[in-house]
């Protein structure tokens, strides 16, 4: 009796192991991810990976690039499995990406672009910034570029000529940075991003000030290619990120990146930022 008790045990244990051995032995999923606040946060970045590991039952790698073209490219050609991109690339390319989740910042999937420049600085909107120096974020990012470039051609401006020189930055966090030095005068950054900052380097943006908010809009999304959305690995993702709230991991995770969680979206919440797309025009 006890030999078949331990053999029934060794027996258990053994399928057991097998079990999660073949679960971590399925290919590793390839994340892309733009560069956004959580770049330079290497704490950030292990702490998504590991719960997105465990929801997966998968290795995962983040894949991080400078551009969000460099992140969309590797998505568009299957090097990346999926990829945290933002809305203004995801509807340049919709007709080939689909919607996986969409995070949730502050109880909605909505976040806004920010006008900002240095504290003691006058200027009171846009149209102060005449003849100054900008810096933008990315040319494909919408609140670090369409936002400000949009409302500049609707004020029948161009962003060449109503500024004294423009700069990329490629990080918002830089975007923050080079507005506090004095790098520039002002600058078009992430609303989150600088909400984030204001809490985990309070230093920094305490000496930038918001001069304007952009209206809600569709929360930079993760993506995959539409012809693998139903496949096992990023049906897996979906479900991985949905569920981050449930888990202790996810939760620390999520509190990282403060978010309150992920949900799934259609295309329409996106339609602002497809309105400035047509406004901004070729």
């Amino acid at each position: 009796m006890k030999y078949q008790i331990r053999r029934r045990t060794l027996v258990g244990v053994g399928l057991a192991a097998l079990v999660a051995g073949r679960a971590w032995s399925r290919p590793v999923f390839r994340l892309g991810l733009t560069p956004v606040f959580l770049d330079n946060d290497a704490a950030v970045i292990k702490g998504l990976r590991s719960a997105l590991s465990l929801g997966m039952g998968r290795e995962i790698e983040l894949v991080q690039r400078r551009t969000y073209q460099e992140i969309t490219g590797l998505l568009l050609e299957r090097s990346v499995d999926a990829a945290w991109l933002c809305g203004y690339p995801y509807l340049q390319h919709a007709d080939v990406l689909e919607l996986v989740a969409v995070p949730v910042w502050r109880g909605g999937p909505r976040y806004q672009s920010y006008l900002i420049v240095a504290t003691e600085d006058p200027a009171a909107a846009l149209t102060d910034l005449r003849g100054a120096t900008h810096a933008f974020s990315d040319p494909d990012s919408n609140s670090g570029y369409l936002v400000t470039a949009t409302d500049l051609r609707r004020m029948d401006e161009r962003v060449e000529t109503f500024f004294s020189r423009s700069i990329f930055t490629f990080g918002h966090r830089n975007v923050v940075r080079a507005v506090a030095d004095g790098l520039v005068r002002s600058g078009s950054v992430d609303g989150y991003v600088w909400e984030a900052l204001a809490v985990i380097e309070p230093e920094l943006t305490a000496r930038t000030r918001v001069i304007a908010r952009s209206e809600w809009l569709g929360f930079p999304p993760v993506c995959a290619r539409r012809d693998s959305i139903m496949s096992e690995p990023v049906q897996a993702l979906q479900s991985a990120l949905m569920d981050l709230a449930r888990t202790e991991e996810g939760r620390q995770a999520l509190t990282s990146l403060q978010l309150d969680g992920f949900q799934q979206a259609s295309t329409d919440l996106f339609d602002g930022i497809a309105d400035r797309m047509r406004d901004l025009g070729p």
